[in-house]
């Protein structure tokens, strides 16, 4: 085998190695909305996809536990009045801390039957994801926020008055107009008064 040959045997049992290994490499790890997604769908629920907005609660949620350091539901106010800017009909909260990475927060989420039950929230087609370390950099806190029933956006048909302020139309029906009483005529009074024919 010539030097060519020997050159062309090396790339090619290179490139076989390397193929070999891509093949037995583990796959990317899922994002979180990927992994609440497959185990939503195994249970007959649909799949949900990352919301800013739900992202920015759930953030907001996972800091104010961090800043106490204190797992509550209520660190930042009522979970009903921090989630309504999301404008969903529905949604619900799981809260947790001590784990690293967020397969193993949703281990934890999926054996609690509480937190289950709102990982499977039906219609839920949105959902946000957030960590925060506490100040000592030991405890990471997680909040996950799951919505769904999102009124139709309505396109716009006239002026709003101010931006997120619904457009509300009403429909109103004129009365018919009135017709003119004819005039009773004077054979017509019993009694003349005031020039009033009554």
């Amino acid at each position: 085998m010539g030097t060519r040959g020997m050159m062309t045997h090396r790339v090619a049992g290179t490139m076989v190695a390397g193929l070999m290994l891509l093949a037995t490499a583990p796959a990317m790890a899922e994002s979180p909305a990927e992994l609440i997604s497959s185990f939503r769908l195994k249970h007959g629920e649909v799949r949900v996809v990352r919301d800013s907005t739900l992202d920015h609660i759930a953030m907001d949620q996972a800091r104010a536990m961090a800043a106490k350091d204190d797992l509550s539901h209520d660190a930042l106010g009522p979970f009903n009045r921090r989630v309504a800017p999301a404008g969903a009909g529905r949604a619900a909260e799981n809260i947790a801390y001590g784990y690293d990475n967020f397969e193993k927060t949703l281990g934890q989420w999926i054996d609690s039957s509480g937190h289950r039950k709102n990982l499977l929230l039906h219609n839920a087609s949105r959902v946000g994801i957030a960590s925060a370390r506490n100040a000592s950099g030991k405890r990471t806190y997680w909040a996950m926020v799951i919505a769904g029933d999102y009124e139709p956006k309505v396109k716009d048909k006239g002026k709003r008055k101010k931006d997120g302020e619904p457009l509300v139309a009403v429909k109103r029906q004129a009365a018919p107009p009135s017709k003119p009483r004819p005039k009773p005529k004077s054979s017509d009074c019993h009694i003349k008064l005031l020039s009033l024919c009554i």
